[in-house]
């Protein structure tokens, strides 16, 4: 089971977990991350805005976990990204995935969010107290990327 869900309300990780946990029987291992909007000492970040390109997100969102279902015997995927206006400490995005042994949710996990961070049409505007600035993807994370490839 795959679920796939852009919002701007705010998500519960148990209430998550759960469903995916009486789902199935044969479940082994879960793994779940969740990112946070955090502040940055140079740039005194207020808050976070951020935007997506509606129906094209959700076909590479359902691209990525594809690939990874293709690579990793994954029995469910929740994603859930949140756009909109995101103060400092609001979860920005869950990925989880379940299967039954760890590894492998432990390893599709951290595909999916490499390739989420890198491939899907999120836009993200960083606001301090002087300016707006719209973030640009960071090499770090196309790196990331890479050693999938």
């Amino acid at each position: 089971m795959d679920k796939i869900i852009i919002q701007q309300q705010d998500f519960d990780l148990s209430t998550e977990v759960a469903l995916i946990k009486n789902t199935r029987s044969d479940i082994g291992a879960i793994v779940s991350f969740v990112g946070f909007v955090r502040e940055l000492k140079d740039n005194q970040i207020q808050k976070m805005t951020l935007e997506y390109y509606p129906g094209m997100t959700e076909k590479t969102l359902k691209y990525i976990v594809n690939k990874a279902n293709k690579l990793w015997h994954i029995s469910n995927t929740t994603i859930i990204h949140r756009v909109g206006d995101l103060n400092i400490k609001d979860q920005i995005v869950l990925v989880i995935t379940s299967s039954k042994h760890r590894q492998t949710a432990f390893e599709s996990c951290e595909f999916i969010m490499d390739f989420l961070k890198t491939q899907a049409p999120f836009w993200k505007k960083e606001h301090t107290q002087n300016k707006s600035t719209w973030v640009e993807a960071k090499s770090s994370d196309k790196n990331q990327k890479k050693r999938w490839e």
